[in-house]
């Protein structure tokens, strides 16, 4: 897959592989039990083509099951085959550890904090701190906040000051967790 991270399919492997094995509708359950629904883009209609997608791509295996008593067309069991479960792995290390992804990558990413190892965890927030300051370092470099203020009113300006305050509350929070995990918090 490509170097970025897509939340729903970060989402919907997750939640199957919690499950073990999942229909659809418990995997949409879950996620809006999560409010995935506000901060992402876990929609019922693209839980359900995020799913049937990556049962064509092998990431997921699906069963058919017999119709339920009450009538209604059969429903389909999800599972992660051994390429899901390494993809959603793969993708929840870079939702860790990248300081430029979405949000809902890195919401997604924190809601399956435990399913790696803390250490690891901890490493991988490592990565995204130390990018995240080396951006940070790397905007202050050529823009000072006397330059902010010499060209106050342009809208360069308040965009440098957006990255610079985004940038430093994504490293307090990051750093913040981190203790948090040294301590013991979050176990699985």
């Amino acid at each position: 897959m490509g170097a970025g991270v897509s939340a729903i399919r970060l989402l919907v492997l997750g939640a199957v592989r919690e499950r073990g094995r999942a229909h659809g509708y418990q995997v949409r359950s879950d996620l809006e039990s999560w409010g995935a629904h506000e901060w992402s883009t876990a929609k019922p209609g693209s839980i359900y083509h995020a799913l049937r997608q990556m049962a064509k791509q092998g990431l997921l295996r699906a069963h058919e099951m017999a119709p339920s008593a009450a009538g209604g067309p059969p429903r389909v069991e999800y599972e992660l085959t051994d390429a899901g479960d390494a993809e959603f792995l793969d993708m929840l290390r870079k939702a860790l550890a990248r300081h430029d992804q979405k949000i809902d990558e890195l919401t997604a990413g924190v809601g399956f904090l435990t399913c790696l190892p803390r250490e690891e965890v901890v490493a991988l927030l490592k990565e995204r701190l130390a990018a995240l300051d080396g951006w940070r370092a790397e905007v202050a470099r050529h823009w000072t906040p006397d330059d902010a203020d010499s060209r106050d009113g342009e809208p360069i300006a308040e965009i440098m000051r957006l990255w610079t305050h985004f940038s430093g509350s994504g490293a307090e929070w990051t750093r913040g967790l981190i203790e948090r995990l040294e301590r013991g918090a979050h176990t699985s």
